[in-house]
């Protein structure tokens, strides 16, 4: 079953995709499913003693060292200094064959950031 994946904390998850609030969650629907879209958050929140979570350049490393696929990647995430570290990392493994070179690899969001507090 192919599907789509948005990797973020807090933000409402568009239609026509799943969501996955940690990056753990994210790794569990690349081993039970077949991902088409995949769209990336940077940072990823804090747990209860306030320590940063895997964020999502954990998580483009991960998908590179492992060599999942997806057809297009994109990244909605605010940060741009994470957004240029996960652009940047994705194109480097694309070009040494880390991942599949036909993966589309946009730096921008596909949808709207959107959050209602739910």
């Amino acid at each position: 079953m192919k599907v789509n994946i948005y990797l973020d904390d807090l933000r409402d998850c568009p239609e026509g995709f799943l969501v996955a609030r940690t990056f753990e969650e994210a790794i569990q629907y690349f081993k039970l499913y077949t991902v088409e879209l995949l769209s990336l958050d940077h940072d990823l929140g804090e747990d209860e003693n306030g320590n940063e979570l895997r964020n999502g350049y954990d998580f483009v490393k991960y998908f590179c060292e492992n060599g999942l696929s997806a057809s297009k990647i994109y990244l909605h995430t605010d940060n741009p200094v994470g957004r240029k570290n996960m652009y940047e990392t994705l194109l480097a493994a694309q070009r040494r064959g880390f991942i599949d070179e036909d993966i589309e690899i946009y730096h921008y969001a596909l949808t709207v950031n959107k959050y209602s507090g739910e």
